[in-house]
């Protein structure tokens, strides 16, 4: 008799990819206040693209969706349904999005200070 493996299924890749695609949203819209000194000729419209995202991500409605997927998650994990780990990952990855600009502050203050 031939055996069959599971093959484990991995519904968490989607959500992953979204949440490091919205990481590096994030990162790039926060940095476009920072070079604001060096602005290029013409980067007007992508500037305010970026700002766009920026307010997108850190605005009422992102807050509100990250309430509610983190009751959602939280409550998965309660009842057994979701790992302890993904749901532990949801929830940082909400602090490192909402924290990004007081992490980004401390990185480029850690480097100034590296640097003299």
């Amino acid at each position: 008799m031939r055996r069959r493996f599971a093959v484990p299924s991995v519904p968490h890749r989607p959500a992953r990819r979204a949440i490091r695609a919205a990481g590096h949203a994030a990162a790039l819209a926060l940095a476009g206040p920072a070079f604001a000194a060096a602005d290029p000729q013409g980067s007007g419209p992508l500037l305010a693209a970026l700002a766009w995202v920026q307010g997108t991500l850190l605005g009422n409605v992102a807050t509100a969706v990250a309430v509610i997927a983190v009751a959602m998650v939280g409550f998965m994990m309660l009842t057994g349904r979701l790992n302890w780990r993904f749901g532990a990952t949801v929830v940082l990855g909400c602090f490192i999005l909402f924290g990004s600009a007081a992490i980004v502050t401390g990185i480029r203050g850690a480097a100034i200070a590296a640097g003299q």
